[in-house]
């Protein structure tokens, strides 16, 4: 089997794979749940450092930019705020 991480060593690659595939679903998707919740708080983070003055429904508003794209998201939560969250 090819390396999928170019930045790990193919034993450690090879344990990694294995305690995933013995892993209960369950767990797999805690895990996965707990990865989209921090990129989630990251982006969050970032949203306030480059629009301080904005409110909590305004961030939430842009993280759904960001999440959904711009277009999908002003047809679900109407039209964003000024400037653009992506530029």
């Amino acid at each position: 089997m090819p390396s999928l991480l170019s930045d790990t060593h193919p034993t450690a690659e090879k344990v990694q794979v294995e305690i995933l595939r013995s892993m209960p679903a369950a767990e797999k998707f805690r895990i996965l749940n707990g990865l989209i919740v921090a990129g989630r708080t990251l982006s969050l983070s970032c949203l306030r450092e480059r629009f301080p003055g904005a409110r909590p429904e305004e961030l939430r508003r842009r993280l759904a930019t960001l999440l959904l794209g711009r277009e999908l998201a002003t047809k679900v939560y109407g039209p964003e705020p000024e400037p653009p969250t992506i530029r």
